[in-house]
């Protein structure tokens, strides 16, 4: 499924324009961006948990070459799968 299928199916599951549902998703993802942005977590009971993670600087091998090469520390959004979702997939 790509956006505009999503916002297809959010149009019908919720009665809306897809113009208004196109809206929603807009407004639920910049919500998610900023509460993420600002080092928070957002929690959606049963759906799943947004979060932020710090990854550690670490040393690899580039494969062609056989050279280490060193990755900066960063950080990375990370979502945990609630159990109503996880039971709904199995």
């Amino acid at each position: 499924m790509n956006k505009t299928e999503l916002i297809a199916a959010i149009a019908d599951a919720a009665d809306l324009s897809k113009k208004d549902a196109g809206n929603a998703l807009q407004g639920f993802m910049k919500a998610v961006t900023d509460t993420l942005a600002k080092g928070d977590k957002l929690s959606l009971i049963g759906f799943g948990t947004f979060s932020v993670t710090e990854r550690a600087a670490r040393t690899c091998r580039n494969p062609q070459t056989g050279k280490e090469m060193k990755v900066a520390a960063k950080k990375v959004a990370k979502f945990k799968v609630g159990k109503q979702l996880s039971d709904a997939v199995n």
